[in-house]
């Protein structure tokens, strides 16, 4: 599965949510097909009820069986997944330059992990592997030209 989006926050009472989309947009959302959210390690189909783009990066968005403001708020913070799209559609950092916030290279992509809900990327430094989340809020800039991928890395991730 593909992870392609996020649950930003529930919306109103009636049970719709605002999410984010990652590496696809709103336009390359199949209606009819269910998106999966994973609760206890298992993935949970839900099927659009309804569906406004706001924006390239958003929508808000009625799901099945989220009826109430509670229910909504259960899904905020989670990540969401279809299995329609090809992981290809996703960029490949492998071999690309790492550099954190203030512009200092960490080193470079050597593979990825796909843990649900947390895709992470392997990074190869000077002392070593590391492993560190790949999430939209924490990519600052990319270069395709050069390579670059500039990463917000919280403190403690790096040695």
């Amino acid at each position: 599965m593909l992870l392609s989006g996020r649950v930003l926050k529930s919306n109103g009472t009636a049970g719709e949510l605002l999410v984010s989309f990652m590496g696809i947009g709103p336009e390359d959302i199949d209606l009819q097909e269910p998106v999966f959210v994973y609760f206890d390690g298992l993935p949970v189909p839900f099927y659009f009820e309804s569906f406004v783009p706001r924006g390239t990066g958003r929508a808000l968005v009625k799901l099945t069986g989220i009826h109430c403001l509670k229910d909504a708020d259960e899904l905020a913070g989670k990540d969401f997944f279809v299995d329609y799209l090809e992981e290809e559609s996703q960029e490949d950092f492998t071999g690309w330059t790492v550099k954190d916030q203030s512009g200092c290279t960490v080193g470079k992509v050597s593979g990825y992990e796909d843990i649900p809900g947390n895709l992470c990327i392997y990074v190869a430094t000077s002392g070593g592997e590391v492993l560190l989340p790949l999430h939209e809020e924490l990519v600052l800039g990319l270069d395709k030209k050069s390579g670059t991928l500039t990463l917000s890395i919280p403190d403690g991730l790096i040695q």
